[in-house]
């Protein structure tokens, strides 16, 4: 495995690379980026959509596999959620994957996903979809109170529902576009 700042980090005839929002590549530990891949085994275009395969693709033919993901000190990658999932609220890079392990780690939560809504002012706010055990209350304060002990202040759900069961596919990934379809329903962007 090559040190970070080099040219990618190969494993097995596979190079990794991550990049950040503006197309640099991310070469210090602990910090998050777009994770990009490049190997023989990658394919060459996405069938029907050769325009989506082009705007998947860095610096030589690395392709994005789309996970956020970071590096350790040790050069071990960790994946932490999906682009797709990732909120931007006034500005900020926001991955609820995290955002998700704080809520269930509350003694009343079995289950939460976390996604942005419209805000007017930031763009996306942070909400928070959350099952309960059985025979289990609490109040958003009290939630919010228990994410500011865990997380930094911009990472609060500022907004919660409940549900009995969110929904997931047959292999457990959340449904987050079903949860979050209501709240931009008649909106012409998913961006705020």
């Amino acid at each position: 495995m090559r040190k970070p700042g080099s040219c990618g980090r190969a494993l097995d005839g596979v190079e990794i690379k991550l990049f950040d929002e503006e197309g640099t590549e991310v070469t210090t530990p602990m910090e998050a980026g777009e994770l990009f891949v490049r190997s023989a085994g990658t394919f060459a275009t996405y069938y029907k959509d050769p325009e989506k395969y082009e705007r998947s693709k860095r610096d030589d033919d690395f392709l994005s596999v789309g996970d956020i993901a970071y590096f350790d000190e040790e050069g071990f990658f960790y994946i932490c959620d999906r682009k797709s999932d990732m909120i931007i609220s006034g500005g900020v890079n926001i991955y609820p994957a995290e955002i998700e392990a704080v809520l269930v780690a509350h003694p009343a939560i079995a289950d939460a996903a976390v996604f942005g809504i419209p805000d007017d002012e930031w763009g996306e706010a942070v909400h928070a979809v959350v099952s309960l055990y059985e025979g289990e209350a609490v109040d958003d304060d009290a939630v919010q109170a228990f994410c500011r002990d865990h997380l930094a202040g911009y990472k609060v759900p500022r907004s919660f529902s409940r549900t009995d069961e969110i929904p997931r596919t047959a292999s457990g990934k959340i449904l987050k576009r079903q949860l979050r379809e209501p709240f931009w329903a008649g909106r012409s962007t998913r961006v705020g």
